[in-house]
């Protein structure tokens, strides 16, 4: 039997300043729908050490950054007020584009007997599709969220939600997921 959790994604202040309104929303439901139906939530964010010592100069994503930006002492890393851990939730801090990067989040998946990873989050063309990626490789059931995620491109979105996403797993919508798991979006 398949144990579901909901990876939400990098859904820092940082981000979520670039993305269109509308969107937080859906990422709210997601959330909702996952503790109506007692499904594990893993929050996942970007957190560099100090001076960005973790970010290579050649790292395109990452070695231009400013040095301030996503570090502990940034207020811009917090996670949104709207979807922000509940006690118990696990909270896991990356410091490449993977949610599996630089953490311990495959040892907690397993020690949890997580076989099955629904993603939501920002940016599509970031995180979730590094995220969907690895974890189909490392042979986790997939399901993205297509209204909750979101990317500054929507043609690219449209892409990967249309083209590369349904190829390695489920494609569904906040509310058809939550008519699945028998609770209301």
């Amino acid at each position: 039997m398949s144990r579901t959790a909901l990876l939400l994604m990098d859904l820092q202040l940082n981000h979520l300043a670039h993305m269109a309104d509308d969107y937080l929303p859906n990422a709210v439901r997601a959330l909702g729908t996952a503790r109506a139906a007692d499904v594990p939530v893993i929050h996942v964010a970007l957190r560099l050490r100090p001076g960005h010592l973790d970010a290579h100069p050649r790292n395109k994503v990452f070695g231009s950054l400013p040095h301030h930006l996503f570090t502990a002492d940034d207020p811009g890393t917090a996670i949104h007020p709207d979807v922000a851990p509940a006690d118990g939730e696990i909270v896991v801090h990356k410091n490449r584009v993977s949610a599996f990067a630089g953490n311990d989040l495959q040892q907690i998946l397993a020690a949890e007997d997580i076989t099955h990873l629904v993603l939501a989050g920002i940016a599509t063309g970031g995180i979730v599709l590094s995220t969907a990626l690895q974890a189909a490789d490392l042979d986790y059931r997939v399901t993205v969220l297509s209204d909750a995620c979101a990317d500054p491109d929507p043609a690219l979105h449209e892409t990967l939600v249309e083209q590369v996403f349904a190829r390695r797993g489920e494609v569904v919508r906040v509310a058809e997921w939550a008519h699945a798991l028998g609770t209301a979006a």
